[in-house]
């Protein structure tokens, strides 16, 4: 069996009395105090992620390559942005989501992947790129979100509140070098920072002694992307869906749609201007929330099955996302979910299903 790994703050997990469970192959807090109060306060005041069992890497190879191999139009990242990007096979088949951005006074490109995911897409971009691509194995990551986040982190690090949502830079925190980008994956204005594995305990605990801000586990940061309408991969996306059928079509850029440079692109051109057979939809229903695999029904006929489902505090209600037949993927469409054998009546409904609250400026 394999043994889980940890990151650099699983000790200080341990002491704040987090509930840890195995996940992407770490071991990561659960939950502290509770989801519904850790989701309530992130939404309310400042939480603390723990995302460092994500994969970081820095790309200084030929960008061109690396573009060949997502969505985005990297000729137009410009110093101190980040971009939303999806990895793609070559069918058109989404591999993975992540972040690429070009830091202030860094070189090169950082990017950001999932977990689950973080070799098979480092292996991939290598591979087919060029690279070269430098895995970052001595750094952390944490993400600091809420409407006080701001507040909080400006107090440290003066000019990371001038960024606005999808910049990013390189600063300085008590003379460590961090990288930070104001971005999240909660719908709530924050930032993301990259610090030095061995300042990790430290810079995580100089942040929660402001009162504004508490640790925040994995049950609660699902609980706010999926409120905010966010993707989760391996669920809501794999490499049997493409951008058209996660209805991420957003994520390619004009120009790559134009040019039909990025992988699989014809197919998914096609699928876009035909509409696919199947879309990524939102629903909401009342009782018990549905659960992945948990069938979509409409007069007795199946059609489409749930990807993500479950309680939404700020909703005050379930919510989640499905698949379904695309002549069915229409707001207030009603649906019925088979919960145990039993339909249970559920709404197409449009995401996100809060507002999200990112900081594009004043």
């Amino acid at each position: 069996m394999t043994e889980t790994l940890r990151t650099p703050l699983y000790n200080l997990h341990v002491e704040l009395g987090a509930k840890i469970v195995p996940f992407a192959g770490y071991d990561m807090p659960l939950q502290f105090e509770g989801i519904m109060a850790e989701h309530n306060h992130t939404r309310e005041a400042a939480g603390l992620f723990d995302v460092s069992h994500m994969g970081q890497a820095h790309y200084t190879g030929d960008e061109g390559a690396l573009e060949k191999l997502i969505t985005a139009d990297l000729s137009t990242l410009g110093e101190g942005e980040q971009r939303y990007t999806l990895l793609l096979n070559d069918q058109g088949g989404i591999m993975d989501d992540l972040m690429i951005s070009r830091p202030f006074g860094s070189d090169g490109l950082f990017l950001v992947v999932n977990a689950a995911t973080k070799a098979n897409d480092f292996a991939h971009i290598a591979e087919k790129s060029g690279g070269p691509l430098n895995v970052i194995e001595d750094r952390a990551l944490i993400a600091l979100q809420g409407p006080q986040a701001a507040d909080v982190f400006a107090a440290l690090v003066p000019g990371a509140g001038d960024l606005v949502f999808m910049q990013c830079g390189v600063f300085d925190l008590d003379g460590v070098e961090i990288y930070v980008s104001r971005s999240g994956y909660t719908g709530e204005d924050g930032f993301e920072i990259s610090i030095p594995a061995d300042q990790a305990d430290a810079i995580t605990r100089k942040l929660l002694s402001d009162d504004r801000v508490k640790p925040i586990g994995l049950g609660a940061r699902d609980s706010l992307r999926l409120e905010a309408g966010l993707c989760l991969y391996g669920h809501d996306m794999d490499e049997s869906k493409t951008p058209a059928e996660a209805t991420l079509m957003w994520a390619v850029a004009k120009p790559r749609r134009e040019k039909l440079d990025f992988p699989g692109a014809e197919r998914v051109m096609q699928m876009f201007a035909d509409k696919p057979a199947r879309k990524r939809v939102g629903f909401t229903m009342s009782g018990a929330p549905a659960r992945e695999g948990a069938e979509v029904v409409k007069d007795g006929k199946t059609i489409g099955a749930v990807t993500s489902g479950g309680f939404g505090p700020t909703v005050g209600g379930p919510v989640g996302m499905a698949y379904v037949d695309t002549e069915f993927a229409v707001a207030e469409t009603e649906v019925e979910i088979l919960l145990r054998g039993k339909a249970r009546p559920a709404k197409i409904t449009k995401m996100p299903f809060v507002e999200q609250r990112y900081y594009r400026g004043n």
